[in-house]
């Protein structure tokens, strides 16, 4: 077994890791941008190496830096988590040339599945089912679309070389194709430095299933399947194993296929092969298709640990040591039902817009496993994926785990930034998924419903109050002007609207708060407050902001009547960059007409393009920021001309 281990990756997989790794007594060492100097996986590690800047490409995508910190710090092997440089093959080789062991799969073998177009190609060879389409190298627009007419709509257009969403579009008849796959290949090209594609039939109520495979270069086994098919936009968002619905059958079909592909490039360590399934009309055997491979440890591993008690992180520390599969396929089994969800500092009402900001509060259950890259007063930064954790339960059957899931989410409190953790509650009570009726449509049928805005209850309005007050420790004297209650006033904002609170101090333990038309009493009784006879839920107070940890968090923002009076809501003249990041392109052109909702520029953040469009017609006064420009949050990039002065 190695002695020391250098781990390339940042946040939540860094430390995942690292809990496997020291808890073998294996000492770790980490590598930091100057965003990540204070992180958390900084701090777990026995060894940390400053590596460059914050954006990717100054720190964690400079391969020759990170071996270098490795031969420096005696470092054996390096584990590259995901995402970076996980499945870049050249790093690869570079590690293996500097006599360092790399923890995972060969440069070969990601090669052979680093290209969806070839990959496939191969897996047909090795008898693996495949979707139809197709994967040619001519790429001309017009081949492209004979192809897809050929295949029959609707169809997918997805980056050869993408993963996560990008570069993919879905095109439901050939009207909509060339400007479809123009887009897709710009995105791709940006994600990737690759803009070529391929054509898939679409399925119309396809799941994503995949199985866990993992392999020692000769021999490989499977450890079952998860579902994958709660997704926005081809992003995953909750994840469950094993699949609803999967039969014996279909299990071993799937497996036996998977393990297949695994042997069929020599695969070494933990990887997934990815199946799109058609769900329509029941699971069946000889209705799944292969759709990529991962060369690494995915996000959604745990879940597969929990029904299978297996750590894949010391199988993958094993296996790159020189040890044989720690277990046989038949040494193999599933126990109970796991779910992952994923937890995003995400503006649900602005469109899942990812979100900064300082986490001022962070706390979950205790039969929760939070696999988190960040602890309170971590800063979310807009140079990475605003993952803020992911949320994991396990349970003996699929209704307790969902169950322990819903618990689990509405335990979980967050301050401090937006997230996404109402949504989650959202899906976790939607029937169709709690029936087990899932495919990858689900959240964009029901968008409107699981992101609805809780209404806030005078009750909870009330509570927020008394924190901005400072009233939730009353003293004998509290609140009291010799004989007479006192009156106290503050304006809390939340979403669009605005509260105007008063307080009556009737005594230590007793208040009275009207909240617009309605009375709340509140009360102490046995040292904790009540609202109305409700026990009032935990708060937290940061700065201006309130957050009451109930329907998932509800934060309010402490108001000064006099920024109040002098403040000027917005009157859509001027398209501001919703967060930092790269201006990729700028579509808009001085004196140009034109419309609500066209695209005027294009930001590139937190590794997706964001389009900004404009909020009403008008005509382009201004175009504040060009082409290739890095922005601060609030930026002004395009200006339009006032309605007054367009109409003079």
């Amino acid at each position: 077994m190695f002695d020391t281990i250098l781990i390339a990756n940042r946040g939540e997989i860094a430390c995942r890791v690292m809990e496997t790794a020291q808890a073998m007594g294996v000492r770790c060492v980490a590598v930091y941008s100057d965003a990540d100097a204070g992180a958390k996986h900084v701090a777990m590690a026995d060894l940390a190496v400053h590596i460059g800047g914050s954006a990717p490409a100054e720190s964690y995508l400079k391969g020759g830096r990170i071996i270098e910190a490795a031969l420096s710090t005696g470092a054996q092997a390096i584990h590259p988590g995901y995402g970076f440089l996980s499945e870049n093959p050249d790093f690869v080789e570079s590690v293996e040339a500097a006599g360092l062991t790399f923890i995972g799969p060969s440069a070969k073998a990601i090669r052979a599945m680093g290209l969806k177009d070839a990959a496939k190609a191969l897996m047909v060879e090795a008898g693996v089912p495949v979707v139809p389409g197709y994967h040619g190298a001519d790429q001309s627009d017009d081949l492209l679309a004979t192809e897809a007419d050929k295949i029959g709509y609707p169809v997918l257009i997805k980056a050869v070389a993408g993963g996560g969403g990008k570069g993919m579009r879905l095109v439901e008849s050939p009207g909509d194709f060339v400007a479809a796959l123009k887009s897709a290949r710009s995105e791709a090209r940006t994600a990737f430095g690759n803009a070529d594609v391929l054509v898939e039939k679409f399925v119309t109520k396809p799941r994503h299933i995949e199985v866990q495979v993992f392999g020692d270069g000769t021999h490989a086994l499977h450890l079952f399947e998860r579902d994958c098919s709660l997704q926005r936009r081809h992003q995953k968002v909750i994840e469950e194993a094993p699949a609803p619905g999967m039969t014996q059958e279909m299990r071993a079909a799937m497996g036996a296929a998977a393990v297949r592909a695994a042997e069929a490039i020599g695969y070494a360590g933990a990887g997934t092969v990815e199946f799109i399934v058609d769900g329509k009309g029941g699971l069946s055997p000889d209705g799944f298709f292969f759709m990529e491979m991962n060369t690494r440890l995915q996000v959604e591993h745990p879940v597969t640990e929990a029904i299978t008690g297996v750590d894949l992180v010391e199988w993958q520390l094993r296996v790159a040591a020189g040890e044989p599969l720690p277990a046989a396929q038949e040494d193999l089994s599933i126990t109970g039902h796991a779910f992952e969800a994923r937890l995003y500092a995400e503006d649900v009402p602005k469109g899942f817009l990812p979100a900064t900001g300082t986490l001022t509060h962070l706390r979950f259950t205790s039969r929760t496993r939070a696999d988190s890259g960040v602890r309170s007063g971590d800063t979310i930064s807009p140079f990475y994926d605003p993952m803020i954790a992911k949320v994991i339960v396990h349970g003996p059957t699929r209704a307790v785990a969902l169950a322990r899931l819903r618990a689990a989410l509405a335990g979980t409190e967050v301050a401090g930034t937006v997230t996404n953790l109402a949504f989650l509650g959202a899906l976790a009570e939607h029937k169709g998924f709690s029936a087990g009726d899932v495919d990858t449509g689900l959240i964009a049928r029901d968008i409107e419903s699981l992101t609805a805005m809780p209404e806030v209850k005078p009750r909870q309005a009330a509570l927020a109050g008394m924190a901005a007050l400072g009233l939730m420790e009353g003293t004998p004297l509290t609140g009291f002007v010799l004989w007479r209650a006192l009156r106290r006033q503050v304006i809390l904002g939340w979403g669009d609207e605005v509260h105007s609170l008063q307080v009556w101090v009737l005594a230590p333990d007793r208040q009275l708060w009207q909240v617009g038309e309605q009375e709340v009493t509140a009360e102490r009784i046995g040292g904790r407050w009540h609202l109305d006879d409700v026990p009032a839920p935990k708060v937290a107070l940061a700065g201006s902001r309130v957050t009451v940890f109930e329907d998932y968090g509800i934060s309010f923002d402490v108001i000064d009547p006099l920024d109040r009076a002098g403040g000027a809501a917005g009157d859509g003249n001027v398209i501001e960059a919703p967060m930092p990041g790269l201006v990729r392109s700028v579509e808009a052109q001085v004196g140009q007409t034109v419309a609500k909702g066209d695209r005027l520029a294009v930001l590139e953040a937190m590794k997706m393009e964001h389009s900004l469009l404009a909020a009403r017609d008008g005509i382009v006064a201004e175009v504040l920021a060009a082409e290739g420009d890095q922005v601060e949050a609030g930026a002004a990039l395009v200006r339009l001309e006032a309605e007054e002065e367009a109409a003079a």
